[in-house]
């Protein structure tokens, strides 16, 4: 527990230092606490302190998850009783459906039929999700994201669909040292964000950017990151 505890405190402390630095406010940052490497006492145990936005890569992980979470929070008034859950793994459109009544934001749609499926799906529950556009800024082949070039055009078609809310993007960096080569990621899509926030494709709902882990997430912060996904940097 003090360990983790130790880890969490360590990670808002630079969220509170890398923003101060670029002159940001904390509350623009949410932190999204990645429990794909956890087991379940180790979440329980982050939810104690406070945190409420989870982030899981994997469907059914993320309903067995927020299904055992459930029980916790009804178990003690004390705790949080709402948890935010965020998909953040690819997400293959069989699956869409399993995920919809758990799942607050979906950040990985890339792809118009992907959007279509969570849309449609929407109608039928009667909700209307939040979504971010998954883009690979970093053009590595092995990685799911739209490309840069059809971002654009697919933005401008998912907005059109009238139950799902396009909220913004989401990319991840390439793993590696050489920090130019995260931050030309980071800037990139910081400026398709704002080329799409021009258009006024979206409007006033278009304005998060979803960037940033647990090796780079100080660097996303200095690029206008407002939602980080940090996993091994917590539970490690």
């Amino acid at each position: 527990m003090n360990k983790l505890a130790d880890n969490l405190k360590k990670v808002h402390d630079n969220i509170a230092s890398a923003c101060a630095h670029c002159k940001r406010s904390n509350s623009e940052v949410t932190l999204v606490v990645v429990t794909k490497s956890a087991n379940l006492d180790a979440i329980k145990q982050v939810v104690r302190l406070g945190c409420v936005e989870l982030g899981e890569n994997r469907v059914q992980h993320l309903k067995l998850t927020a299904d055992d979470l459930e029980l916790f929070l009804k178990s003690d008034p004390a705790l949080p009783q709402k948890i935010s859950w965020h998909m953040i793994g690819h997400l293959q459109r069989n699956k869409v459906r399993q995920l919809l009544r758990t799942t607050d934001i979906i950040h990985s749609v890339d792809t118009l039929r992907l959007a279509e499926e969570i849309s449609k799906g929407a109608e039928k529950l009667d909700i209307c999700p939040k979504i971010l556009m998954q883009v690979n800024c970093s053009e590595e082949p092995q990685k799911y994201g739209v490309p840069v070039g059809a971002a654009i055009h697919l933005a401008e078609q998912i907005v059109t669909m009238p139950n799902i809310k396009l909220i913004g993007l989401m990319t991840m960096a390439p793993l590696t040292l050489n920090k130019d080569i995260v931050k030309a990621c980071f800037a990139r899509t910081r400026e398709l964000f704002e080329e799409i926030q021009g258009e006024k494709i979206g409007g006033h709902d278009f304005r998060h950017l979803s960037m940033g882990m647990s090796q780079d997430y100080e660097i996303a912060i200095e690029y206008g990151a407002t939602i980080l996904r940090i996993g091994s940097a917590i539970f490690a």
